[in-house]
Protein backbone atom coordinates (compact mmCIF):
# COMPACT_ATOMS: atom_id res chain seq x y z
CA UNK A 1 0.00 0.00 0.00
CA UNK A 2 1.37 3.37 -1.03
CA UNK A 3 0.05 5.18 2.05
CA UNK A 4 1.76 2.67 4.35
CA UNK A 5 5.11 3.17 2.63
CA UNK A 6 4.67 6.92 3.19
CA UNK A 7 4.06 6.31 6.89
CA UNK A 8 7.21 4.19 7.19
CA UNK A 9 9.26 6.73 5.24
CA UNK A 10 8.09 9.50 7.57
CA UNK A 11 8.94 7.35 10.61
CA UNK A 12 12.42 6.56 9.29
CA UNK A 13 13.04 10.23 8.49
CA UNK A 14 11.84 11.38 11.90
CA UNK A 15 14.39 9.19 13.67
CA UNK A 16 17.41 10.26 11.64
CA UNK A 17 19.97 12.04 13.81
CA UNK A 18 19.14 10.28 17.09
CA UNK A 19 20.73 7.42 19.01
CA UNK A 20 18.16 4.69 19.62
CA UNK A 21 18.38 3.19 23.11
CA UNK A 22 16.27 0.44 24.66
CA UNK A 23 14.22 3.18 26.32
CA UNK A 24 13.77 5.19 23.15
CA UNK A 25 15.61 7.83 21.13
CA UNK A 26 18.03 10.30 22.69
CA UNK A 27 20.00 13.22 21.32
CA UNK A 28 23.55 12.08 20.43
CA UNK A 29 24.93 14.64 22.89
CA UNK A 30 23.30 12.67 25.72
CA UNK A 31 25.16 9.44 24.94
CA UNK A 32 28.34 10.59 26.69
CA UNK A 33 31.35 8.40 27.38
CA UNK A 34 30.47 4.97 26.04
CA UNK A 35 31.47 1.33 25.97
CA UNK A 36 30.72 0.30 22.39
CA UNK A 37 30.91 -3.52 22.49
CA UNK A 38 29.87 -5.46 25.58
CA UNK A 39 27.55 -8.34 26.52
CA UNK A 40 25.06 -8.65 29.37
CA UNK A 41 24.00 -12.21 28.60
CA UNK A 42 24.91 -14.95 26.10
CA UNK A 43 23.43 -18.35 25.31
CA UNK A 44 25.70 -20.55 23.20
CA UNK A 45 23.43 -23.58 22.91
CA UNK A 46 22.50 -22.76 19.31
CA UNK A 47 19.64 -21.18 17.39
CA UNK A 48 17.52 -24.35 17.45
CA UNK A 49 17.44 -24.59 21.26
CA UNK A 50 17.83 -21.08 22.65
CA UNK A 51 14.96 -19.08 24.10
CA UNK A 52 13.63 -17.28 27.15
CA UNK A 53 12.62 -20.61 28.68
CA UNK A 54 16.32 -21.20 29.43
CA UNK A 55 16.82 -18.45 32.02
CA UNK A 56 15.14 -16.37 34.69
CA UNK A 57 15.25 -12.68 33.65
CA UNK A 58 15.17 -11.57 37.29
CA UNK A 59 18.25 -13.67 38.05
CA UNK A 60 20.07 -12.24 35.04
CA UNK A 61 19.25 -8.70 36.14
CA UNK A 62 20.27 -9.33 39.75
CA UNK A 63 23.54 -10.94 38.64
CA UNK A 64 24.56 -8.30 36.12
CA UNK A 65 23.28 -5.15 37.86
CA UNK A 66 26.44 -4.62 39.98
CA UNK A 67 28.61 -4.84 36.86
CA UNK A 68 26.48 -2.28 35.04
CA UNK A 69 26.49 0.01 38.05
CA UNK A 70 30.29 -0.12 38.07
CA UNK A 71 30.20 1.25 34.52
CA UNK A 72 28.03 4.18 35.59
CA UNK A 73 30.20 4.83 38.65
CA UNK A 74 33.23 5.23 36.37
CA UNK A 75 31.62 8.03 34.43
CA UNK A 76 30.27 6.10 31.46
CA UNK A 77 26.72 6.74 30.33
CA UNK A 78 26.55 4.78 27.04
CA UNK A 79 26.60 0.98 26.83
CA UNK A 80 26.26 -1.00 23.60
CA UNK A 81 25.09 -4.59 24.08
CA UNK A 82 26.37 -6.62 21.13
CA UNK A 83 24.52 -9.88 21.85
CA UNK A 84 22.52 -10.69 18.72
CA UNK A 85 19.29 -12.61 18.20
CA UNK A 86 19.51 -16.35 18.90
CA UNK A 87 22.49 -15.91 21.26
CA UNK A 88 20.64 -14.39 24.20
CA UNK A 89 19.39 -10.99 23.07
CA UNK A 90 16.68 -9.90 25.52
CA UNK A 91 15.48 -6.31 25.04
CA UNK A 92 13.39 -6.31 28.22
CA UNK A 93 16.32 -7.39 30.41
CA UNK A 94 18.37 -4.58 28.89
CA UNK A 95 15.55 -2.08 29.32
CA UNK A 96 15.20 -2.93 33.01
CA UNK A 97 18.96 -2.64 33.55
CA UNK A 98 18.86 0.73 31.80
CA UNK A 99 16.07 1.88 34.12
CA UNK A 100 17.96 0.70 37.21
CA UNK A 101 21.33 2.22 36.26
CA UNK A 102 20.50 5.23 34.10
CA UNK A 103 22.79 3.91 31.37
CA UNK A 104 21.84 4.52 27.75
CA UNK A 105 21.85 0.90 26.55
CA UNK A 106 21.61 -0.13 22.89
CA UNK A 107 20.47 -3.48 21.52
CA UNK A 108 20.53 -4.65 17.91
CA UNK A 109 18.93 -6.35 14.95
CA UNK A 110 20.68 -8.75 12.57
CA UNK A 111 22.06 -12.30 12.65
CA UNK A 112 25.38 -13.84 13.67
CA UNK A 113 26.79 -16.08 10.93
CA UNK A 114 30.16 -16.84 12.53
CA UNK A 115 30.93 -20.08 14.42
CA UNK A 116 29.93 -22.24 11.48
CA UNK A 117 26.38 -20.83 11.28
CA UNK A 118 25.36 -22.43 14.60
CA UNK A 119 23.45 -19.32 15.63
CA UNK A 120 21.42 -18.78 12.47
CA UNK A 121 17.69 -19.57 12.32
CA UNK A 122 16.51 -21.89 9.50
CA UNK A 123 15.05 -19.06 7.41
CA UNK A 124 18.46 -17.39 7.21
CA UNK A 125 19.63 -20.20 4.93
CA UNK A 126 16.73 -19.94 2.50
CA UNK A 127 15.68 -16.30 2.39
CA UNK A 128 17.26 -13.69 0.15
CA UNK A 129 19.17 -10.67 1.40
CA UNK A 130 16.11 -8.54 0.67
CA UNK A 131 13.89 -10.84 2.73
CA UNK A 132 16.28 -10.82 5.68
CA UNK A 133 16.53 -7.04 5.47
CA UNK A 134 12.74 -6.85 5.54
CA UNK A 135 12.74 -8.73 8.87
CA UNK A 136 15.41 -6.47 10.36
CA UNK A 137 13.77 -3.28 9.13
CA UNK A 138 10.51 -4.49 10.71
CA UNK A 139 12.25 -4.69 14.10
CA UNK A 140 13.34 -1.09 13.64
CA UNK A 141 9.87 0.11 12.73
CA UNK A 142 7.76 -2.07 15.03
CA UNK A 143 10.05 -3.06 17.87
CA UNK A 144 11.67 -6.41 18.67
CA UNK A 145 9.38 -9.41 19.22
CA UNK A 146 6.45 -7.43 20.57
CA UNK A 147 8.49 -5.62 23.24
CA UNK A 148 8.32 -2.18 21.67
CA UNK A 149 12.09 -1.92 22.11
CA UNK A 150 13.84 -0.83 18.92
CA UNK A 151 17.37 -1.75 17.84
CA UNK A 152 20.08 0.89 17.95
CA UNK A 153 22.36 -0.78 15.42
CA UNK A 154 22.75 -3.86 13.20
CA UNK A 155 24.91 -6.73 14.49
CA UNK A 156 26.13 -9.43 12.12
CA UNK A 157 28.93 -11.97 12.28
CA UNK A 158 30.87 -13.80 9.59
CA UNK A 159 33.40 -16.63 9.50
CA UNK A 160 37.01 -16.08 8.34
CA UNK A 161 37.35 -15.06 4.69
CA UNK A 162 36.96 -15.42 1.86
CA UNK A 163 33.31 -14.92 2.70
CA UNK A 164 30.90 -17.76 1.97
CA UNK A 165 27.82 -17.01 -0.09
CA UNK A 166 25.76 -17.15 3.09
CA UNK A 167 27.99 -14.65 4.86
CA UNK A 168 27.93 -12.36 1.83
CA UNK A 169 24.15 -12.50 1.96
CA UNK A 170 24.14 -11.48 5.63
CA UNK A 171 26.40 -8.52 4.91
CA UNK A 172 24.27 -7.49 1.93
CA UNK A 173 21.14 -7.74 4.10
CA UNK A 174 22.77 -5.52 6.71
CA UNK A 175 23.67 -2.96 4.05
CA UNK A 176 20.12 -2.99 2.68
CA UNK A 177 18.78 -2.55 6.21
CA UNK A 178 21.09 0.40 6.76
CA UNK A 179 19.87 2.13 3.62
CA UNK A 180 16.28 1.94 4.90
CA UNK A 181 16.94 2.76 8.56
CA UNK A 182 20.26 4.56 9.03
CA UNK A 183 21.36 2.00 11.62
CA UNK A 184 25.11 1.43 11.80
CA UNK A 185 26.45 -2.05 10.96
CA UNK A 186 28.77 -3.75 13.48
CA UNK A 187 30.32 -6.85 11.95
CA UNK A 188 32.19 -9.57 13.86
CA UNK A 189 35.23 -10.53 11.79
CA UNK A 190 38.54 -10.59 13.68
CA UNK A 191 40.34 -11.69 10.54
CA UNK A 192 41.82 -9.59 7.75
CA UNK A 193 40.39 -11.22 4.65
CA UNK A 194 36.87 -11.32 6.09
CA UNK A 195 37.08 -7.69 7.22
CA UNK A 196 38.15 -6.52 3.78
CA UNK A 197 35.51 -8.69 2.09
CA UNK A 198 32.81 -7.20 4.35
CA UNK A 199 33.95 -3.70 3.44
CA UNK A 200 33.78 -4.62 -0.25
CA UNK A 201 30.21 -5.95 0.00
CA UNK A 202 29.00 -2.94 2.00
CA UNK A 203 30.42 -0.58 -0.61
CA UNK A 204 28.97 -2.62 -3.48
CA UNK A 205 25.52 -2.17 -1.92
CA UNK A 206 25.93 1.61 -2.03
CA UNK A 207 26.66 2.14 1.67
CA UNK A 208 29.42 4.49 2.77
CA UNK A 209 32.08 2.72 4.90
CA UNK A 210 31.41 5.19 7.72
CA UNK A 211 28.31 3.08 8.44
CA UNK A 212 30.48 0.01 9.16
CA UNK A 213 32.23 -1.00 12.39
CA UNK A 214 34.84 -3.73 12.03
CA UNK A 215 34.52 -5.59 15.31
CA UNK A 216 37.54 -7.32 16.94
CA UNK A 217 40.02 -5.43 14.77
CA UNK A 218 42.62 -5.89 17.50
CA UNK A 219 42.60 -9.61 16.61
CA UNK A 220 43.94 -8.78 13.14
CA UNK A 221 47.75 -8.95 13.57
CA UNK A 222 48.60 -6.83 10.53
CA UNK A 223 48.02 -3.23 11.58
CA UNK A 224 48.28 -2.08 7.98
CA UNK A 225 44.84 -3.68 7.54
CA UNK A 226 43.51 -1.50 10.37
CA UNK A 227 44.92 1.51 8.57
CA UNK A 228 43.38 0.48 5.24
CA UNK A 229 39.97 0.06 6.85
CA UNK A 230 40.21 3.44 8.57
CA UNK A 231 41.45 5.13 5.40
CA UNK A 232 38.36 3.80 3.60
CA UNK A 233 36.26 5.38 6.35
CA UNK A 234 35.21 2.31 8.35
CA UNK A 235 35.32 2.27 12.14
CA UNK A 236 38.16 0.21 13.62
CA UNK A 237 37.10 -1.31 16.93
CA UNK A 238 39.63 -2.47 19.52
CA UNK A 239 37.34 -4.37 21.87
CA UNK A 240 39.55 -6.87 23.70
CA UNK A 241 40.62 -4.39 26.37
CA UNK A 242 41.30 -6.38 29.51
CA UNK A 243 41.64 -9.65 27.60
CA UNK A 244 44.96 -8.66 26.02
CA UNK A 245 47.95 -6.97 27.70
CA UNK A 246 47.39 -3.26 28.26
CA UNK A 247 50.70 -2.56 26.55
CA UNK A 248 49.35 -4.09 23.33
CA UNK A 249 46.40 -1.73 23.22
CA UNK A 250 48.58 1.24 24.11
CA UNK A 251 50.78 0.37 21.14
CA UNK A 252 47.84 -0.08 18.76
CA UNK A 253 46.09 3.12 19.81
CA UNK A 254 49.20 5.29 19.74
CA UNK A 255 50.17 4.03 16.30
CA UNK A 256 46.72 4.68 14.84
CA UNK A 257 46.66 8.15 16.40
CA UNK A 258 50.13 8.86 15.03
CA UNK A 259 48.95 7.85 11.55
CA UNK A 260 46.03 10.28 11.79
CA UNK A 261 43.21 7.79 12.42
CA UNK A 262 42.07 8.87 15.89
CA UNK A 263 38.68 9.81 14.46
CA UNK A 264 38.03 6.21 13.30
CA UNK A 265 38.89 4.32 16.52
CA UNK A 266 36.48 2.73 19.00
CA UNK A 267 37.42 1.05 22.31
CA UNK A 268 35.66 -1.53 24.47
CA UNK A 269 36.06 -4.84 26.37
CA UNK A 270 33.79 -7.44 24.72
CA UNK A 271 33.24 -8.39 28.36
CA UNK A 272 30.52 -9.71 30.68
CA UNK A 273 28.41 -11.87 30.76
CA UNK A 274 25.68 -14.02 32.29
CA UNK A 275 26.25 -17.52 30.86
CA UNK A 276 22.82 -19.03 30.15
CA UNK A 277 22.64 -22.70 31.07
CA UNK A 278 25.49 -22.62 33.60
CA UNK A 279 25.04 -22.71 37.40
CA UNK A 280 24.67 -19.18 38.81
CA UNK A 281 25.03 -17.84 35.29
CA UNK A 282 28.70 -18.84 35.21
CA UNK A 283 29.37 -16.03 37.67
CA UNK A 284 32.99 -17.04 38.22
CA UNK A 285 33.69 -16.43 34.51
CA UNK A 286 32.08 -12.98 34.25
CA UNK A 287 34.57 -10.31 33.17
CA UNK A 288 33.84 -6.83 34.57
CA UNK A 289 33.61 -3.78 32.31
CA UNK A 290 36.39 -1.91 34.12
CA UNK A 291 39.75 -2.47 32.41
CA UNK A 292 39.30 0.44 30.02
CA UNK A 293 38.76 2.98 32.78
CA UNK A 294 41.03 1.43 35.40
CA UNK A 295 43.95 0.30 33.25
CA UNK A 296 43.99 1.46 29.63
CA UNK A 297 43.03 5.11 30.10
CA UNK A 298 45.72 5.70 32.77
CA UNK A 299 48.27 3.88 30.59
CA UNK A 300 47.39 6.00 27.56
CA UNK A 301 47.68 9.18 29.62
CA UNK A 302 51.08 8.06 30.91
CA UNK A 303 52.13 7.43 27.30
CA UNK A 304 51.30 11.04 26.44
CA UNK A 305 47.87 10.77 24.84
CA UNK A 306 46.04 14.07 25.25
CA UNK A 307 42.73 14.58 27.04
CA UNK A 308 41.27 15.86 23.78
CA UNK A 309 42.19 12.65 21.96
CA UNK A 310 40.82 10.51 24.78
CA UNK A 311 37.56 12.44 24.60
CA UNK A 312 37.45 11.78 20.87
CA UNK A 313 37.95 8.02 21.39
CA UNK A 314 35.48 7.64 24.25
CA UNK A 315 32.81 10.29 23.62
CA UNK A 316 32.88 11.83 20.16
CA UNK A 317 33.58 8.67 18.14
CA UNK A 318 30.88 6.53 19.81
CA UNK A 319 28.40 9.38 19.36
CA UNK A 320 29.24 9.66 15.67
CA UNK A 321 29.34 5.90 15.08
CA UNK A 322 25.92 5.15 16.58
CA UNK A 323 23.94 8.18 15.44
CA UNK A 324 21.15 6.96 13.18
CA UNK A 325 21.87 8.37 9.75
CA UNK A 326 21.63 6.90 6.26
CA UNK A 327 25.14 7.04 4.83
CA UNK A 328 25.24 6.47 1.09
CA UNK A 329 28.36 6.30 -1.06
Amino acid sequence: MVWLSWVFAAFDLELQGVIMTVRGPIAPSEFGMALVHEHVMCDFIGADKTGRHRYDPKEVIATMLPYLRSVKERGFSGFVDATPAYIGRDPLVLKRLSELTGLHILTNTGYYGAAGDKFLPPHAFTETADQLAERWVAEWRNGIEGTGVKPGFIKIGVDPGPLSELDRKLVAAAAKTHLQTGLTIACHTGEAKAALNVLEVVKSEGVDPSALIIVHADSIPDQSVHEKLAKEGAWVEYDAVGAKPVSEHVRLVLEMVRKGFADKLLLSHDAGWYWVGEPNGGKEKIRPYTALSDELIPALKNAGLSEATLKKLLVENPKEAFTVRIRKR
